[in-house]
């Protein structure tokens, strides 16, 4: 199934609900999404908002590493996904939370559950990670790491 509209004009709920999504279509919307929550930032920010609604800094302070700038544009992309509310309180200073939508609660759950089994399986990884070394630095030729085969 490819991304394709169907020519009536209704309604945008009616419409979406006609359109067949495939994420492994070029000019499908989905792929932004997706995009947008598998990314570093789009995920961990999800799921440190899972728990409870937080201020900006707060959630900075949460996602350790992440800028200010990155922080900013991808709450911007979650929110224009649907999956992050933004809340500006008109008080001096001012004053702005964020927290999961039910949509984005949904996706930071499936999320949650991925990287549980990731921190779960970690010992297998930084096996094969060293495995995997061990191999590319016996390759005549080859410099670990570099994509050569």
């Amino acid at each position: 199934m490819e991304c394709e509209r169907t020519p009536e004009a209704r309604p945008a709920e009616d419409a979406a609900a006609d359109l067949a999504f495939d994420v492994f279509a070029r000019a499908c919307p989905s792929r932004a999404t997706l995009e947008h929550v598998t990314g570093k930032w789009g995920s961990l920010t999800l799921t440190a908002l899972h728990e409870s609604g937080c201020r900006f800094n707060e959630l900075r302070r949460r996602v350790d590493g992440v800028s200010e700038k990155m922080l900013s544009q991808t709450l911007h992309a979650l929110e224009r996904d649907g999956l992050v509310h933004r809340e500006a309180q008109p008080v001096n200073p001012p004053r702005v939370d964020y927290r999961l939508t039910p949509l984005g609660r949904a996706v930071a759950e499936r999320l949650l559950a991925l990287i549980g089994l990731v921190e779960e399986r970690m010992p297998e990884v930084l096996t094969a990670r060293e495995a995997y070394d061990g191999r590319r630095g016996e390759s005549a030729g080859t410099p670990a790491g570099r994509g050569g085969r």
